[in-house]
């Protein structure tokens, strides 16, 4: 399967804005969201293809609302993700999986204790399991904030937690980036983190 992940602009609540909204919800309807990372949406979906195909549908609330929509595929790589830009080019046919390595960022990630009203909403998203399917036929009938935040709740953490305590999350933070020499690539130095998240980029993306 591949995965889609999207991680929302730091001034903005990132579910809020995706799921308040119908049409940008109705396309989200009929996948399993994930939050695996603070302020952001991840999913699965069949391809690449299909990958690229639902964030062309959901592009005038990206360009709005997300800092960066990442593609994962196992074909590709299991660990690394592409950019929107080298996974269309990838769909297209434009460049061969074995070429899209050489430019890449790498995201730092840290472990944060969510306090506050936050730690209350990460805990209900956690202890509810609740399907995105569901939740839309729900709120259907209610106004747009009201289903937004009944939404949000629907959004599941790929982090296992108790609902005695409060879950811890993971960020991303400042993005090194970096060029592939010898199939290796730099370590990320940028501050001390718990690990790291690569990203596959064009040519145009690393150099702009």
């Amino acid at each position: 399967m591949t995965r889609v992940c999207l991680i929302g602009t730091d001034d903005c609540t990132l579910q809020y804005e995706l799921l308040s909204r119908e049409t940008a919800r109705e396309a989200l309807t009929t996948y399993d969201l994930r939050r695996p990372f603070e302020n952001t949406i991840a999913l699965r979906t069949v391809s690449v293809g299909a990958a690229v195909s639902l964030l062309n549908d959901l592009d005038w609330y990206l360009t709005r609302f997300v800092d960066a929509a990442l593609v994962q595929d196992p074909s590709v790589s299991e660990d690394e993700w592409l950019s929107r830009e080298l996974a269309t080019e990838l769909r297209n046919g434009a460049i061969e999986p074995d070429e899209t390595a050489e430019f890449c960022k790498i995201y730092g990630v840290e472990r944060v204790e969510p306090t506050g009203a936050s730690a209350s909403e990460q805990a209900q998203a956690d202890e509810s399991g609740t399907e995105m399917t569901e939740t839309a036929e729900r709120t259907a009938t209610t106004e747009a904030a009201e289903s937004a935040k009944a939404a949000e709740t629907a959004v599941t953490t790929d982090e296992t937690s108790s609902p005695h305590r409060q879950p811890q999350t993971r960020r991303l933070v400042e993005p090194l980036y970096v060029r592939r020499t010898d199939d290796t690539l730099p370590e990320y130095d940028l501050r001390d983190v718990d690990s790291t998240l690569v990203v596959r980029l064009t040519e145009a993306e690393h150099s702009p």
